[in-house]
This record gives structure tokens, C-alpha cells and sequence, in this order.
């Protein structure tokens, strides 16, 4: 797409300065009838700033390492499986089995829309990441606004993997050296489980330069989500037959619906590094990007329907927000799955660093591109660290999480890139064209009031973590006619935290 710059007169393509793209959003604005969004003293410092950065890409634009559609796409999938995938059974049960079913596939096609918009958005604006874009289509104080939010979205995601591994890996180390004691060790203690994680997965993986470099480790990773949903498979029949479900086991639909979509809104979660792995794609014409997009979103809708749907038929209204707290501790099988998900956290860690790392070098270091490998390394260990002490503060991450969603994926995903791509467009507000791009920020804009709500209406109701619980079903020790754990059911509704 081509625009005209109003201080040269001469057609810009997708590789345009700053300045051209900062008095392109200015005129936007202004034939929607707008107050100027960047002043011109600041498209003057913001086109210093970025043209030193674009003339470094130009120059080493053929060195960098891109993939074909099928690596683009095990990255995409990737970033979009992580730990919320395993939240989605309890996403059903908020929102009511048939509704569950029916808002996963929804919000499913709205962020499929919503990343189209997202990169329709950088074309339109000729940039090359979320946090240009905004700058050109909101100013100042969106760049500020979205910064916040892809810093703290890819951080706290960080921190739930640490607390998910820690947790998991010692509940193993605990099962497997039971005669030995290992639980009494160093072995057993999840601090200990976080740091060494790190120090030989997370950390090595995360000083990674370009992110096409993960794509053999995101191959790896989407097998081990295979392998935990055939495992689950094999279960499913067995919980079905001990745990009878509950009474309210399948209402069509529940009261927590916005809650149950921030939920699936974390789970979709990847717009904050969209424009990385559109960076990484060889060649990334529309219709590759698109076909780019339709296979990672569909990929991972598909898979997080079947675990939503066998784990929330396994246990009802038992099910955790962390459905592998519900499988009973002595259980080997689903010991190994809790370790292959433990790997295919690790494995998902590195690409929320590298967003965190790109938004640290766009706000702060936005006209010195490449980074030196000092503070490459500086600014990655430092992240690094970060989401280590804080994930050995706590191992309940539930309602932090829950706000992850409402708060900040559901802005990153459903509002600002339909927001701004109607401010960059040359058209009403209120044209034809722009009629999804209002359904979607509306959709997004209530998803985020509403889920908030709930979820401090369930804080002032106290909040409590269940996290490493054995279930009441699990205490049994008398194996049953089909050789497997005898389950003592209970009714009783058990503890509802979400990611808990």
C-alpha cells in the first residue's frame, strides 16, 4: 500500500519513515474530523528515531532469518498454546457447556479477524510493530497506554509458566523419589525447580536474536500438547465412569460469561507479538499472512475445543482452573503429561520474552538498532530475573491472572487494533467497512468491563487458592474392579479459581 507524504510529495511503500507515516496518521485524523495526533515537533523527533532504525533493517534486511508459512505457523501456535490452554475446561463450566463451546469458537474467529485488522493497521500506518502503529494512529498517549500493556501482558505470562513449572516439576520429582524422600530435598522445593528451569531451558532459549530461531522448539512444543491430549484421552473414559457429574453439570449457559471469556481471551492471546512473527514469515503478502493466521488460529481452536470439552466431561463441576490439578497426584500417567506440559511451557517462555525484550528496545532505545550484545543480554536477563523472583513469591497466580485476561488481552486484542485501524482508514466512522472493526471493540469493550467486575465481586467474596490440593476423589487408596483408583464422588461444587 502506498501513501503520500505531505512534506515531500512522493509515494512512500511499506518500507516509509516515520515522518511519512506520522503526517499520514495526521491526516487521517484530521479527515475524521480530529484534533492532530502527532504535533509536528514530535513527528520531527519520532522520524529521527525510527529513520536511523529502518535504514539498520534495509541494510540487513537479507541477512535476517525468515521461515516459510509452515515454521511461521508452528511459531504463531505456539505463542497462542501456552497455560491458558489448560484453563479452557474451566472456561466451559463458567460459561455453561453449550455456551462454552459455542464463545470458544466465537472468540476463536473474532481474533482471527482481529489480527488481520491488526496487521492491515501497520500497513496502513507503513509500520512494522504494535507500538509504531499506535504512535501514528494515537499519539503519544496511546503508544504509552499499549506499551504498559504488551510489557505486562508477556511478563505475567512469564510469571504463571515459572509458577506452573515449579509446581509441576516438584509434584513429580515428590511421586517418583517417594521411597527415597526426594520431597525432603533440594529436589523437592519449587524454588529450587524455578531457578535451575531457568538457568538451563528458559534463560538459553531467551537470548535467542531472532525469533525464526524457535521454530524447531515450537515443532516440539505443539507434539508435547499432542501428547498431553491423548493422555487425556485415555483418562476420560475412567473419570467418567468414578466421577458421576454434577447437577449443573450441562446448563446451556452460566451467569460468568465475561469471565469465562477473559479466560479464552488469555487463551487466544498473541496480538502483542503479531508483528514479530509477520516479521519472520518469508515473502509476507496478504494472502500469506492470512493463510499464516486462518491455520494458527483454527490449529489451536480445534485443539483447545477437544481438551475443553474431555476435561470438562471428565470432572463437571469438579473441574480446576488448572485442569491437571485434577487428575490425583499418584496417577503416573498424567504425572508425565504434568512433566511434557511442563516442557512445553518452557518452550512457549522464550517467545513471550522476546516480545517483552521489543518492547523495552521500541520504548527506550528506539534509534539504535541492532542492540549491542551487551545490552541484548542485559535487557534479556534482566526480564529474565524479573519473572524469577517474583514467581518464587507466590505459586497462586489465579486472579492475576483472570485480570491478565479482562484487562489487558482483551484491549490488546479486541479493541485497540480495531480502534486504530478505523482511525487510519480514510473513511467514516460509520462506512460499511468499518462495521466488524465496531462489533469487535464493542464486543472487547464489554468482555473487559464486565469480566472486571465479576472478578472483583469474586475478590470481595474472598478469594482462596486451591493450587497443589489433592482432590477429594484422589484419597481413596482402594483400587477399583477395573484396576484403577476407586474415586469417593462428592457434589460438592470444589474450588473454583481460575488458574488457581
Amino acid at each position: 500500500m502506498e501513501e503520500n507524504s505531505s512534506g515531500a510529495g512522493t509515494q512512500k511503500g511499506e518500507n516509509s519513515f516515520i515522518l511519512g507515516r506520522s503526517q499520514a496518521g495526521n491526516s487521517t485524523q484530521n479527515s475524521l474530523g480530529g484534533a492532530e495526533t502527532v504535533s509536528q515537533s514530535e513527528a520531527s523527533e519520532m522520524s529521527y528515531a525510527s529513520d536511523t532504525k529502518q535504514l539498520v533493517e534495509l541494510e540487513r534486511r537479507d541477512s535476517v532469518l525468515r521461515g516459510g508459512i509452515p515454521m511461521t505457523a508452528f511459531n504463531f501456535i505456539n505463542s497462542i498454546i501456552g497455560s491458558g490452554i489448560i484453563g479452557i475446561p474451566f472456561a466451559l463450566k463458567q460459561a455453561g457447556f453449550g455456551m462454552g463451546i459455542f464463545l470458544l469458537i466465537f472468540t476463536a474467529v473474532v481474533n482471527d479477524y482481529s489480527i488481520i485488522l491488526l496487521v492491515e493497521a501497520g500497513k496502513l500506518s507503513n509500520t512494522d510493530s504494535y507500538q509504531d502503529m499506535i504512535m501514528v494512529a494515537c499519539g503519544r498517549p496511546g503508544f504509552y497506554l499499549l506499551t504498559l500493556l504488551q510489557f505486562l501482558y508477556p511478563l505475567i505470562a512469564m510469571i504463571s509458566y515459572n509458577v506452573i513449572i515449579g509446581d509441576t516439576i516438584t509434584k513429580i520429582i515428590v511421586r517418583i523419589g517417594k521411597t527415597a524422600n526426594l520431597g525432603g530435598t533440594v529436589l523437592g522445593n519449587r524454588q529450587f525447580i524455578i531457578f535451575l528451569s531457568t538457568l538451563m531451558v528458559t534463560l538459553p532459549l531467551s537470548l535467542y536474536r531472532n525469533i525464526a530461531q524457535l521454530s524447531k522448539w515450537a515443532f516440539l512444543s505443539i507434539i508435547f500438547v499432542f501428547f498431553i491430549l491423548v493422555t487425556i484421552c485415555i483418562r476420560t473414559g475412567e473419570y467418567v465412569k468414578e466421577i458421576p457429574p454434577t447437577e449443573d453439570a450441562w446448563y446451556v449457559a452460566n451467569y460468568n460469561i465475561a469471565q469465562a471469556v477473559g479466560i479464552m481471551a488469555f487463551a487466544y492471546m498473541c496480538h502483542h507479538n503479531t508483528f514479530l512473527i509477520h516479521g519472520s514469515l518469508e515473502n509476507p503478502t496478504h494472502q500469506r499472512w492470512s493463510l499464516v493466521t486462518h491455520l494458527s488460529i483454527g490449529f489451536s481452536m480445534t485443539l483447545m475445543l477437544i481438551l475443553g470439552i474431555l476435561g470438562y466431561v471428565s470432572f463437571t463441576g469438579h473441574t480446576q482452573g488448572d485442569l491437571l490439578e485434577n487428575y490425583c497426584h499418584d496417577d503416573d500417567l498424567m504425572n508425565v503429561s504434568r512433566f511434557v506440559f511442563a516442557l512445553s511451557i518452557m518452550l512457549t517462555y522464550p517467545i513471550e520474552c522476546f516480545v517483552t525484550r521489543e518492547v523495552i528496545e521500541n520504548a527506550f532505545f528506539p534509534s539504535q538498532d541492532p542492540s549491542p550484545t551487551w545490552r541484548h543480554l542485559g535487557v534479556t536477563i534482566g526480564v529474565v530475573i524479573l519473572t524469577v523472583v517474583i514467581s518464587l513469591t507466590t505459586d497462586c497466580l489465579g486472579i492475576v491472572l483472570t485480570f491478565n485476561g479482562v484487562l489487558i488481552a482483551s484491549p490488546l486484542a479486541f479493541i485497540i487494533p480495531p480502534v486504530c485501524v478505523m482511525k487510519l482508514r480514510q473513511e467514516p466512522i460509520l462506512s460499511k467497512t468499518n462495521i466488524i472493526p465496531i462489533i469487535i471493540a464493542v464486543f472487547g469493550t464489554l468482555v473487559m468491563v464486565f469480566g472486571t467486575v465479576v472478578a472483583l465481586v469474586d475478590l470481595s467474596e474472598g478469594f482462596s487458592c486451591s493450587h497443589g490440593n489433592e482432590m477429594p476423589y484422589c484419597k481413596n487408596d482402594q483400587p477399583s474392579a477395573n484396576g484403577t483408583t476407586a474415586f469417593p464422588f462428592s457434589t460438592a461444587t470444589l474450588g473454583t479459581t481460575p488458574f488457581g
